[in-house]
């Protein structure tokens, strides 16, 4: 594409992401923060895991966002006897009428779609839930020796209940990894909850018209890519990210709390979800606040705490506003 096409699709695009955020707030009362996130990780190619607890309308914000985009959703309930097959799909022998010949045949899983919400994801086994993350990572699904592509876009929003934790199976660092964002619903304020008691209760609880199409999401993707990222914003997401490693040359702070810092991972999609943030608001380029904004939700689940950390009630959010701090 030239660069007048990529202006015109910018232009385009704008109002219809604007559209996206009203038809939302007609059915999900606040949560703004948590919406704009969901946007940025569907525009960036990325996953996000949401946690908080029962009642908060997750299901039903990832829900009314797949309708808004007119993308093909479903939901899979994590249990401790979900197997991989009841997630990627299983070969079936199938007997063909009147000839009776047999044969085996791929029926597909509900992870061909293009949202998956994957609802308490840490109440399966970790062998189901690698099945998940492979296909998050690969985009594609082998069965029998076939491999079979997941549509585009694929989107995985995970949950977890941070309440409840027994009979759970926790996702090791290197599966949270995979995750884009790690975003956290929060108790709405007063006011909003007297609206959604009005909302839920009432004759009309709110509908969600389509404003995007799939391929235009597609083509959204692939203009995030090409927005151009300077080199100080580049530079800041790098050492705000080699700054959460406990080695030498980190803050004290870091040395003292932190057992394992982020990886590389975390610099990219910091890139990348600042430059969709910078879409997201009419701007052509992202600037280095754009990667301070995005800190927390990219870092929480990326560093990991030692013993002294805990024994001083230091949590990760702590750790990354005083990096952002003293940058």
């Amino acid at each position: 594409m030239s660069k007048m096409d990529d202006l015109q699709l910018f232009d385009d695009l704008q109002p219809k992401l604007e559209r996206v955020r009203t038809e939302l707030a007609n059915v999900i009362v606040g949560q703004k923060a948590v919406i704009d996130h969901l946007l940025i990780g569907l525009l960036s190619g990325g996953h996000c895991l949401i946690v908080g607890v029962p009642g908060l309308a997750k299901t039903l914000m990832v829900r009314s966002f797949a309708q808004a985009l007119d993308l093909a959703f479903n939901r899979v309930q994590f249990t401790p006897d979900l197997m991989p097959s009841d997630i990627t799909g299983s070969e079936i022998l199938d007997e063909t009428s009147g000839s009776g010949q047999r044969s085996f045949r791929f029926v597909r899983g509900p992870v061909f779609t293009n949202v998956l919400l994957a609802d308490e994801i840490n109440r399966a086994p970790p062998r189901t839930q690698s099945a998940l993350l492979e296909a998050m990572q690969e985009h594609h699904v082998t069965s029998g020796g076939q491999t079979y592509r997941l549509g585009e876009p694929f989107y995985v929003l995970a949950t977890q209940n941070p309440i409840e934790q027994e009979g759970t199976y926790p996702l090791p660092e290197a599966q949270l990894d995979r995750f884009m964002f790690m975003l956290w619903v929060d108790y709405p304020s007063a006011d909003e909850e007297v609206k959604v008691v009005r909302i839920t209760t009432g004759e009309d609880s709110g509908r969600v018209s389509t404003v995007l199409e799939r391929d235009e999401i597609i083509e959204a993707q692939a203009l995030v890519r090409r927005v151009p990222a300077d080199g100080n914003v580049v530079l800041r997401a790098v050492n705000l990210v080699r700054r959460t490693r406990p080695v030498e040359g980190s803050p004290d702070f870091v040395r003292d709390f932190v057992l394992w810092g982020a990886g590389p991972r975390a610099s990219q999609y910091l890139i990348l979800a600042a430059k969709s943030k910078a879409l997201l608001e009419g701007r052509k380029t992202p600037a280095p606040e754009d990667v301070d904004a995005l800190a927390l939700p990219v870092l929480r689940h990326r560093i990991v705490t030692n013993f002294n950390a805990e024994a001083a009630g230091v949590k990760t959010p702590d750790i990354i506003a005083r990096l952002l701090e003293s940058a």
